[in-house]
């Protein structure tokens, strides 16, 4: 029975906006009147020739719309203020509005900080654009090519000499084993590096004290961090200070350079000239090209080809070591450092963008779901605005006019919920910088910031205010005043939509939390191989190395220790790598394999607890032949081909060396634990040695083996301070990253249930609010509270059982992309997704069963008193 839609179209049409409505409403109610009198075919005839009958002079537009245009000064301040007035007035909309909006922005800025930080690393340096690391590139190892950040010490110099588009070149190498003294303040463990004079002119590090020229061009020069002058001096200036090395050398300050921000992937604290590195006897220069063991960086001059000069590079490695098998080369720019850190067969495949990719959602969807809050809960609120809606549109406000005026409320509300969060922020900041390991904070100072915010707010306002100020906008007064005007009962309303969006959301971030919690258990209850309890290792540093056969039997003679061994380097850490070794019956594929080599002298099978599958341990004491004697790991084994191990022979090429096979020993981890165990060669002293791992008597406390180790330590290396790592500590930070992330995942997870929930219950109480009358009568009928609960509560459960199943394969598919970067991984078991449902199902049920079960004990004569 409604009348002709293009009749109503044309006359909008023609008709004066002022009149529209009026007009509008008096052929509506003739229309009704004549399809009961004359029949709907008559009465839509009729309604043409009536709305013909209007095209006259007075009913014409010519005129302006009488209302301030959005441009006025006065409407703009009627705007705040009834917007002011509307926050006011509806308190309790209004607190859960704001709470919902400003945790939820209060997230959404939390990892936008903390994108900012990642996305701007090393971006802060001047020739940002023209900086490169050299990057070594070797074919057909593992079937395919493998890039590393690591390259030969005469490379820098030569690149420099050879190619003009080199504007300056440095090596990088880093060290942390010097113990750093002034006076009585004794320092070790902390991070240094060598580099070329060169370093400062490429890296834009600002110097707080000295001048930029007068840097590392001595061999006794030092350049400190202010972070370091504080510890070693005080407050005391630092320049021209002296510093002494290891008790031997001493340095002299030229230069504080102002402490490394957060956004770097440089993490020293002191660097020192390159040139002291060839100091005779030291161990560090290594001048063969076949040796990678340095980084490499490059200033290319302005407008250099990158693809040429490459093509230049690649085989420089080749011409200058005279053979074909070694490293070819390439330059990777700045830009990609921090984000793009993961090769798979010589290319950038990703790395660190992956995780900033997925927090970005993460930032995306809890503003989404703060904003679907607002969307829902002023929708929800149509009934009490309908009637001032009315009156404004009867009295000339047009659409555009509306629109402006609850976005204006939004805007407001965003502003105020926006200042809360930024509030938030700066209280929960040093627990998330503690959480994340890094340092953040908020750039009070700089205008960008209030320009970013400002943008941040007006987008927030116009993403939760359009949807509702469009559906109220839309509201027709003749419908208004009609004692028939109710909210829109559709099947799928857009609100239902938005709370099926919200907690589909939501489901997927606390799935994903519990298939990162259940990965992160899976490699940590691996069987590591060894048994890291009450096992610790120490670096060599000072007297320890020259006094270890002292050391050592003085542990054991204690009862300290129950065995000791020296190794290459510390048991997690892996090892060395290579490939190229020879052994009978080989294929060739196999020489070109990857192979981590390790070193002990003695007893690393009964200090570690490994378990010996067949032969003896290496034992250069009791058998001095073992200098050339390895034992295998079975991956080792198993690439090698060999059905009877014990006795047989590997070559190693590059030292002309033969090693005798005599033992063999379970596979253990030595790198990441999410990795496939590589072919590990334990060897005798064919390198030198860094490391001693100390197995503690496990009959004694923990702590008196520590204290009484601490003494026999001071007594042979008095200069040095004790210092020790447990092994299940190292273990445990393989970890660090994933439990971040897991920690993260989980926490905007529940942060975005409990915005879902709080615009649940707001649109709980007003659904509540309205069906009052209607519980008071079905109570008055004979039914219970469990059954008004369950009536109330049905349609929402309904809504979240919906997400669930929308979340289920979108959960699925992600994780499962993300599971293939392990090659130790976990299933994804349907009782990940139940026990997700049953919790999502659980808390909105609490949520909703917070106000029906309220309205449901009611005394109906109170929800009946004005019938």
């Amino acid at each position: 029975m409604s009348p002709p839609r293009l009749a109503d179209r044309f006359l909008t049409w023609f008709c004066a906006p002022h009149l529209r409505e009026e007009v509008l409403g008096d052929l509506h109610e003739r229309y009704v009147l004549r399809v009961q009198q004359l029949g709907e075919t008559r009465a839509r005839r009729r309604y043409w020739r009536d709305v013909l009958a209007y095209m006259r002079p007075e009913f014409i537009q010519r005129k302006p719309q009488p209302y301030p245009t959005p441009t006025n000064t006065t409407m703009i301040r009627n705007h705040l203020k009834i917007a002011f007035r509307n926050l006011i007035a509806g308190k309790s909309f209004s607190v859960i509005n704001m709470a919902g909006l400003s945790v939820g922005m209060a997230g959404a800025a939390l990892i936008l900080l903390w994108l900012q930080n990642e996305l701007s690393f090393d971006r802060f340096h001047t020739h940002k654009d023209r900086i490169y690391q050299v990057y070594g590139l070797a074919s057909a190892v593992d079937g395919q090519s493998v890039a590393i950040s690591a390259t030969s010490q005469p490379l820098g110099p030569a690149l420099k000499k050879d190619y003009p588009e080199v504007e300056q070149a440095t090596r990088v190498k880093e060290v942390d084993n010097f113990l750093i003294r002034v006076g009585d303040n004794r320092f070790t463990g902390l991070q240094g590096a060598f580099v070329d004079p060169a370093f400062l002119d490429i890296f834009s590090f600002p110097l707080l004290e000295g001048t930029k020229n007068e840097q590392l061009s001595s061999v006794s020069s030092i350049v400190i961090t202010e972070k370091l002058a504080r510890k070693l001096f005080g407050s005391e200036q630092a320049l021209h200070k002296t510093i002494q090395l290891d008790s031997a050398d001493n340095f002299v300050v030229t230069g504080v350079l102002k402490d490394l921000p957060s956004n770097t992937q440089f993490t020293f604290e002191y660097l020192l000239p390159w040139d002291y590195l060839k100091k005779p006897g030291s161990g560090w220069q290594n001048e063969s090209w076949l040796s990678n063991n340095t980084a490499t960086y490059i200033l290319l001059k302005p407008n250099a080809n990158v693809a040429a000069f490459n093509d230049k590079i690649r085989d420089m490695t080749q011409r200058y070591a005279g053979r074909q098998d070694v490293w070819t080369h390439f330059i990777y720019p700045m830009s990609q450092w921090h984000l793009y850190s993961r090769f798979e067969n010589g290319q950038p495949v990703g790395g660190r963008i992956e995780t900033v990719q997925i927090f970005g959602l993460i930032a995306a969807f809890i503003l989404l779901i703060a904003c679907i809050n607002f969307m829902n809960l002023s929708t929800a609120r149509s009934e009490k605005r309908a009637k001032e809606i009315g009156i404004r549109k009867v009295a000339g406000a047009g659409k555009g006019l509306l629109i402006g005026q609850f976005i204006t409320e939004a805007f407001l509300m965003t502003c105020f919920a926006g200042a809360l969060a930024l509030l938030i922020v700066q209280l929960v900041l040093p627990a998330f910088n503690t959480l994340i390991d890094t340092q953040l904070a908020i750039p009070y100072q700089r205008y960008t910031f209030w320009l970013y915010a400002l943008a941040f707010m007006a987008f927030t306002s116009l993403l939760a205010g359009s949807y509702p100020a469009f559906y109220l906008a839309s509201f027709q007064p003749i419908g208004i005043f009609s004692k028939r005007f109710k909210r829109t009962q559709l099947g799928i309303s857009p609100r239902k939509i938005l709370v099926v969006l919200q907690f589909t959301f939501a489901i997927i971030l606390g799935t994903a939390t519990i298939i990162v919690r259940d990965q992160i258990i899976y490699a940590q209850e691996r069987d590591k191989g060894y048994a890291d309890n009450n096992l610790i290792q120490v670096n060599f540093s000072g007297d320890i190395e020259k006094n270890y056969g002292s050391i050592k039997q003085e542990l054991l003679n204690a009862g300290i220790a129950t065995s000791i061994t020296k190794t290459l380097t510390g048991l997690t850490n892996g090892g060395w790598h290579t490939w190229g070794l020879r052994w009978p019956n080989e294929a060739p594929k196999d020489t070109n394999t990857t192979i981590t080599l390790f070193s002990s002298d003695a007893d690393l099978v009964k200090t570690a607890g490994m378990k010996l599958l067949a032969g003896r341990d290496i034992d250069i004491y009791n058998y001095p032949a073992d200098s050339f004697s390895v034992v295998l790991n079975e991956t080792a084994v198993k690439l090698m081909g060999f059905q009877n191990p014990i006795g047989q022979t590997i070559t190693n090429r590059s030292k002309n060396q033969h090693w005798r096979v005599v033992g063999v020993v379970k596979d253990y981890i030595a790198g990441s634990p999410y990795e496939q165990i590589p072919p590990i060669v334990i060897q005798g002293p064919g390198s030198s040695f860094n490391t001693m791992h100390i197995k503690f008597n496990p009959n004694r406390s923990t702590a008196d083996n520590l204290a009484q180790a601490e003494q026999i330590f001071q007594k042979y290396n008095p200069t040095y301070p004790f210092d020790f790592r447990f092994l299940d500590e190292e273990f445990a930070q393989k970890f660090d990253n994933e439990q971040r992330t897991k920690t993260l995942a989980g926490l905007f997870a529940a942060l975005a249930i409990f915005i879902s929930c709080l615009g649940l219950f707001g649109l709980t109480s007003f659904t509540v609010e309205q069906a009052r009358k209607e519980i008071g009568i079905r109570k008055v009928l004979g039914a219970s509270a469990a059954n008004v609960v369950a009536l109330l509560s049905k349609d929402f459960l309904k809504l979240v059982l919906f997400a669930f199943l929308i979340a289920i394969p979108i959960t699925w598919y992600s994780m499962h992309q993300w599971l293939e970067a392990f090659t130790y991984r976990i299933g994804i078991s349907w009782w990940i997704f139940a026990t997700a449902g049953l919790l999502a199902m659980l808390i909105a049920f609490l949520t909703v069963s917070l106000q029906t079960v309220k309205a449901a004990l009611v005394n109906p004569v109170k929800s009946l008193r004005s019938e």
